[in-house]
Formats: C-alpha cells, sequence, structure tokens
C-alpha cells in the first residue's frame, strides 16, 4: 500500500492531498496491466472509470471517420505517460466516452478507480473533493490546449 500512496502523491490529479487523503485513494485502486496495442475502452462505450497510468504510455484515439475523415480511421490525439489521468469525464457524467483508449506498450499498468466509489469518497470528505475536481479541472485545460494545439499543428502540415 505504501508504494500506491507514494505513486499517488506523485501523480497530477492528487496534488497537494493530503497522507490520509491520498491512503483513502489507494484504497479505492485496483491495478491493472495491458499488453501492447490493447484497448482499454472503446469511443462511444460507457464511462464509468477514471484511470492512472503507473507504468507504460497510453494513447488516446478519435475516429475521424464520424468527423467526414474517411482517410484516417483512428487518430492518436494524446499520448499519455506516467502519472498521468486519463478517463476524468466520467467523474462528471457518465455519458458515452469521446474517445477510446489504448495502451501504447507492453506492460503498461494502469490503476483504475471506480466512479461511484470516488464519488461517494468525494461526498464524505468534501476537502477531498474540492481538491480533486480542481486538479481534475486544471489537468483537462491543460489536456485541451495541447490537443488543439497539436491539431493545429497537424492541419497545417497537411496543408502544406
Amino acid at each position: 500500500m505504501n508504494n500506491m500512496i507514494n505513486f499517488l502523491k506523485q501523480s497530477d490529479i492528487f496534488y497537494q492531498f493530503t497522507p490520509t487523503q491520498l491512503e483513502l485513494v489507494g484504497n479505492l485502486c485496483q491495478e491493472v496491466a495491458y499488453n501492447s496495442g490493447e484497448i482499454i475502452f472503446q469511443e462511444n462505450s460507457s464511462s464509468k472509470e477514471l484511470y492512472v497510468i503507473v507504468l507504460g504510455e497510453v494513447d488516446i484515439l478519435i475516429n475521424r471517420s464520424t468527423t467526414g475523415d474517411l482517410e484516417k480511421k483512428e487518430t492518436v490525439v494524446a499520448r499519455l505517460r506516467r502519472g498521468q489521468s486519463f478517463g476524468e469525464v466520467a467523474l462528471v457524467d457518465e455519458g458515452l466516452r469521446s474517445a477510446s483508449a489504448r495502451s501504447a506498450q507492453k506492460d503498461t499498468r494502469l490503476l483504475v478507480i471506480q466512479r461511484d466509489k470516488l464519488i461517494m469518497l468525494c461526498e464524505t470528505y468534501p476537502q477531498l473533493g474540492y481538491r480533486l475536481m480542481h486538479n481534475l479541472a486544471a489537468d483537462l485545460a491543460m489536456k485541451i490546449r495541447n490537443i488543439t494545439s497539436n491539431l493545429r499543428v497537424s492541419d497545417k502540415d497537411s496543408a502544406v
């Protein structure tokens, strides 16, 4: 458990959590391993989990054929690494996922946190909930900026 607590402490979304808060979150985590190229979840599937990368890399992909670009079926819009999280929108709503996630390396290990358990923890400990939602909002804002920037560069390259 101490290894998990130390790892959570280094993860962006648990920034400034107290040792007790980290332990509470650690009790909710389940570690899962994926092989290279293995799909973690599909675009348009239901969302009920938050993931944190312990080891390896994860590609976030969108299906471009739904946007009318039939030449590119899937496009990697982000590559996430150790300590980063994904699946955060599941905490806000239980709608359909807007992208797929795929292991980019063999031996990718993730912490999986169930939405309902994490929401209950946030409701029980409002200070923990506030800190988590603040960190998630900052993380999502950064991801949106990076993806937007990458798409602009990609569009310029294809126009040349």
